[in-house]
């Protein structure tokens, strides 16, 4: 007869077949405690004990911990692992469960399950990065598409419509942490084919939790209302993505209801679009290595404020399209650029403040403390010093300056200015991070916590004075008074001196609590009832906090809306400060952007390479680009030619990222910029395979080429480098024909096309709207030299022998490539080359291997060029010529 499972065992196996798709934090005591396969992967994974509690059919229960105080370093491993945690807390103390009955145990639940996209805690987010969960809508039989998405972090909620096709590039802008679907979205071709190249967690979910029905329900809880009405119209689409999300996010918070705020609605049409092959490419927010280091978001970040950092990183990743708001922000970095002094100490404000935005979060979903009160009362006060700061040093503040000054001023929001006193009265600049652990509230602020912790603080002086009195009464100096948990206070004395106790004078006095090895332990009336009194002060006052902190968050709860305005409100001023300063760093200029299609750059530089050269000490080669999608006042289309590392690839990305720049309402580094509204922006630069999705380095491009061809309108900014060099050659020439005809015949957009195929240099006289230019570079005496300037015209040459020679080939292969190029050329001027007419490789005289100088080597080395007559010379010359023949 098998032996029943115990209490304990039946719970935890509960409690994990509701959660079989996460791992179990399980908590007992001071730990979180993980079971049977749990243990073993989170063992491997963490680098920690695996050991063993107790047998289940005959085995041993596999287990393994961490404590409870060091978990969230743990989780903060698992989540980037790629696991799901859920935390499962007890719910009563023991002595609470032991009320029920001597051997009930704990009750223990799930409160919450940890995922990449639902991350609150300061140490498992990135303070510099939104925290993005992204669920995707479908209707219609799958042709209509909704995005909602949410940073739980923050608080922040948007809901858009979006064609399925634009997914893909509308992630690729968000970087989300996790992507929610229907499972019968995930089995769709099109939707499973983009995730393929989506580096994101993407969670299926069941196709019943994206109900449009039950997302409006949803929505209506989540925001209080009865009607939606005040929010705009929602599509199918976008409820289906509504319900996938606060469905998640109801689950992951443990039945708790979504803490949103409400829904911001954009259309996807507001933003420049910008495919994710294009986004790779041109490095925005992610370095070609995987980090941010080396992208142009790390070149131009010089943001003091979390909320700032990541207000900068979203206008960057969604750069604008209308007029007024582009014009808007550069108004507010204008002015910063305009006065320094005015922009430092408005800096120095902010560098005081704390991350409001995601303390208030905390603070309303139960996980915040005293430091996040602290963050509130910081932020706030620091906001309103750069509010009075900005509107005292200039007159006429541009229109976001202006708002974002009213939202901080603490006079005119009298909630904010209150509740700002008031935690600035209440909350210690100590605090501690939990609320429980007490001593965080000002001495002063209420007079009842006053009142008990008088009665506590004085109690253990008292009890300082027994000590000493019953030492003296006793004579043995070595008495203490000690405290545990389990006796309270108690007089402590070796065990020599316990007979003096028990048998003196005073024995009556004390009476015996415990005898242990080396000690007696006693106690008396007096010292019994000073027990009590302190306990209960000790726990009244921490009680009494408990419900000042209770009573501080309810009145942030209560502001959380103008709390919301007050960080959004420090964050513009931030990124506009901090785009100034970069400005004023790199000489940057405000770009003039108007409806047409020009695109003027003068002396313009690629920020993230030039960023890079002045760490090493030298410049950058500034260009001009100009061009006009209506050919009226230059070419729309510029062809570009010149050796593989003269810079190419970085004239045709600087060019991009100036569009990119200018219309996040950054300033750009050029000496002046005109640019005409860029509604698209492609790039295809580099060569890449796709091996995982059976896709060569050739076919990648030709997607990537295809896809150009097919969606650039004429208000499109397009970059193609090298286009069809990945197949044989005159099928690559014809490709890259018809490519430059096509965008300038059919896409009639704004394009530069860098080629090594000089024969369409040709297609400039064709054209009408075509023209040329070129990376200069000089052969100087054998040695290839890089100009890095774009100049009007074809280059005359591809220089590709002396780069070659340049990357290390051996001698005798570049010789040999000289040759056969000579000879090619050669050929090519009489009709064509005749390959087959070429000496094999072989019949070449190699250098050896040692590259021993040759005779005529020697002879030269020998030389006295200074001290020869012109007759030695010539019979040098002669004597080489035979050497030569020899």
């Amino acid at each position: 007869m098998s032996k029943a499972p115990s209490p304990f065992l039946v719970q935890y196996l509960e409690i994990k077949e509701r959660h079989n798709d996460a791992l179990l934090f399980f908590r007992m005591g001071d730990f979180y405690e993980l079971f049977f396969e749990d243990a073993q992967i989170a063992a491997a994974a963490l680098d920690i004990t695996l050991t063993a509690r107790g047998q289940h059919s005959g085995e041993p229960i596999p287990m393994a911990g961490v404590p409870f105080h060091a978990a969230e370093g743990y989780l903060a491993r698992l989540i980037r692992l790629g696991h799901r945690v859920a935390v499962c807390e007890q719910l009563e103390s023991p002595e609470e469960a032991k009320k029920r009955g001597y051997k009930s145990i704990v009750r223990r639940d799930v409160v919450r399950i940890v995922t990449p996209g639902t991350l609150t805690e300061d140490s498992l987010l990135d303070a510099r990065a939104s925290n993005i969960l992204v669920a995707i809508g479908l209707a219609s039989g799958g042709s209509e598409g909704g995005v909602a998405l949410a940073d739980v972090s923050t608080g922040r909620f948007e809901v858009f419509e979006a064609a399925p096709e634009n997914f893909g590039e509308i992630l690729s802008s968000l970087s989300p942490k996790e992507l929610l679907l229907s499972e019968s979205a995930y089995a769709r071709p099109l939707i499973s084919d983009m995730l393929e190249s989506l580096k994101t967690a993407v969670t299926p979910r069941p196709a019943v939790k994206a109900d449009k029905s039950s997302g409006e329900r949803q929505l209506k809880d989540a925001m209080g209302v009865k009607s939606l009405d005040a929010y705009g119209g929602f599509s199918a689409a976008e409820l289906s993505a509504c319900a996938l999300l606060l469905d998640y996010l109801h689950l992951t918070q443990a039945g708790e209801a979504p803490r949103l705020d409400p829904p911001k609605r954009y259309m996807s049409k507001n933003f420049m679009s910008i495919d994710p092959s294009t986004r790779t490419s041109l490095e925005i927010d992610v370095s070609a290595q995987g980090g941010r280091k080396g992208s142009l978001l790390h070149a131009i970040d010089c943001t003091i404020t979390a909320p700032g950092a990541r207000r900068l990183a979203d206008n960057l990743a969604r750069p604008l399209i209308d007029l007024d708001v582009i014009n808007s922000r550069l108004d507010a970095v204008g002015m910063f650029v305009s006065d320094r002094d005015l922009r430092e100490e408005v800096r120095d404000f902010l560098k005081q403040s704390a991350d409001i935005e995601r303390a208030r979060m905390r603070l309303q979903l139960g996980r915040g403390g005293p430091k996040d009160l602290l963050a509130i009362a910081s932020g706030l006060a620091a906001g309103a010093q750069a509010a009075n700061r900005l509107r005292a040093g200039i007159a006429g503040l541009p229109v976001l300056l202006e708002e974002a000054c009213q939202s901080l001023d603490l006079k005119l929001q009298t909630g904010l200015g209150e509740f700002s006193d008031t935690l600035s009265a209440a909350i210690h600049e100590d605090a501690p991070v939990l609320a429980r652990d007490g001593g965080f509230v000002r001495e002063g602020y209420d007079p009842e916590l006053d009142e008990v912790r008088s009665l506590r603080d004085d109690s253990r002086k008292i009890i300082a004075g027994l000590q000493a009195k019953y030492a003296e009464k006793t004579g043995i100096s070595s008495l203490k008074i000690r405290h545990n948990k389990v006796l309270g206070y108690f007089i402590d004395v070796t065990a020599r001196n316990a007979d003096a106790m028990q048998n003196g004078p005073h024995a009556g006095d004390f009476i015996h609590r415990q005898t242990i090895a080396s000690a007696m332990r006693f106690t008396t009336v007096e010292l019994g009832e000073l027990d009590g009194r302190i306990a209960r002060a000790d726990g009244e006052s921490k009680a009494r906090e408990m419900d000042i902190f209770n009573e501080l968050v309810t009145r942030a709860n209560n502001l959380s809306q103008e709390l919301r305005t007050a960080a959004d409100a420090m964050a513009a001023i931030d990124v506009a400060a901090a785009l100034a300063h970069w400005a004023e760093d790199v000489k940057a200029v405000r770009p003039q952007l108007d409806d047409s299609t020009r695109f003027n750059a003068v002396g313009a530089r690629h920020p993230v390479v030039e960023a890079a050269l002045r760490k090493e000490g030298e410049g950058f080669t500034a260009n001009d680009c100009i061009l006009d999608a209506d050919g009226k006042d230059a070419p729309r289309l510029m062809m570009v030619t010149g050796p593989n590392m003269a810079g190419k690839s970085t004239y045709l990305r600087q060019n991009a990222l100036l569009a990119i720049l200018a219309q996040a309402g950054c300033f750009v580094p050029a000496q002046q910029f005109n640019l005409g509204l860029v509604d698209r922006v492609f790039s295809r630069v580099g060569a890449s395979d796709d091996l995982s999705r059976g896709r060569s380095t050739f076919m990648v491009e030709m997607i990537e080429t295809a896809a150009i061809l097919n969606q650039a309108g004429p208000r499109a900014f397009v970059i193609l480098d090298e286009v069809g060099r990945g197949t044989a050659t005159y099928d690559g020439l014809a490709i890259a024909w018809a490519a430059v005809e096509h965008l300038h015949e059919k896409n009639k957009c704004r394009a530069i096309f860098a080629t090594h195929y000089h024969e369409l240099t040709d297609l400039a006289e064709k054209l009408s709207h075509a023209g040329n230019a070129s990376l200069r570079a000089k052969d100087w005496q054998g040695d290839l030299v890089f100009l890095h300037d774009v100049k009007p015209g074809a280059a005359d040459r591809s220089y590709g022998v002396q780069v070659a020679k340049l990357a290390g080939m051996p001698r005798a292969a570049v010789k040999r490539a000289e040759d056969v190029l000579l000879r090619l050329e050669g050929e090519a001027k009489k009709g064509g080359p005749k390959l087959d007419d070429l000496p094999l490789f072989a019949a070449v005289a190699e250098p050896a291997a040692s590259f021993e100088p040759s005779a005529v080597e020697l002879l030269l080395q020998d030389l006295d060029v200074d001290g020869m007559s012109p007759r030695e010379a010539l019979d040098m010359l002669y004597k080489l010529k035979l050497k030569l023949g020899s």
